[in-house]
């Protein structure tokens, strides 16, 4: 998954979606419960691997890095964890983690920095520094400024077939037009779709 205009890195954004568009449940940030069978299958297990190893660099708001950072760092080591969990927390404890927060005053896990700043500028410094992908994992906040910016080269959303019946959306009205091309698609055991479009530019 490379940038194939530009001799850029490629910036990816990786969420899941709800039939009804939502990032989230209708109690809130941290109501995911409807992702959560569409997760820990194989099929989007496989996936999450295939999209992430390419990156060296991951972008996370506050909600986020809190969370990951207090389930994922110690996985690696749980020898009862699923090896591909395993694997994507080593991957995940390694990678330059960048932490958009206006608030977080430190970032106890390694390889992490807080910045902030606006996301598509600092994309675009990340962008002139060499290193693989640059990926936002679930936060729908950055990504919604890097659709707004037209920053992004990819979209990885896993499309779960549920209701949310409210929450966050991640297409609001006033995003600048833009066309996309399916390169992947993919349907896991829980009749999840992991859907890989690429940005199509002039």
């Amino acid at each position: 998954m490379t940038n194939k205009t530009t001799n850029t890195r490629t910036v990816v954004a990786n969420i899941s979606l709800s039939l009804d568009g939502r990032t989230t449940g209708p109690g809130g940030d941290y109501d995911m419960s409807w992702i959560v069978p569409h997760a820990v299958t194989d099929g989007t297990r496989n996936n999450m691997i295939a999209v992430t190893s390419l990156a060296t660099t991951v972008l996370l708001g506050r909600k986020n890095y809190q969370g990951f950072g207090s389930y994922w760092p110690s996985v690696a080591d749980n020898e009862s964890a699923d090896p591909r969990d395993r694997a994507f927390s080593s991957w995940l404890n390694s990678v330059e983690k960048v932490v958009f927060s206006s608030t977080l005053k430190d970032a106890p896990w390694e390889n992490s920095r807080i910045v902030n700043a606006d996301p598509a500028a600092v994309v675009r410094d990340l962008q002139k520094q060499t290193g693989g992908n640059i990926i936002v994992l679930a936060s729908g906040s950055i990504i919604k400024r890097l659709l707004e910016a037209d920053a992004l080269d990819c979209l990885s959303i896993t499309f779960c077939p549920e209701v949310a019946g409210g929450g966050a959306r991640l297409f609001e009205d006033g995003l600048p037009a833009s066309s996309w091309m399916l390169r992947q698609s993919n349907a896991t055991e829980s009749g999840a779709l992991c859907l890989l479009y690429d940005r199509i530019r002039e």
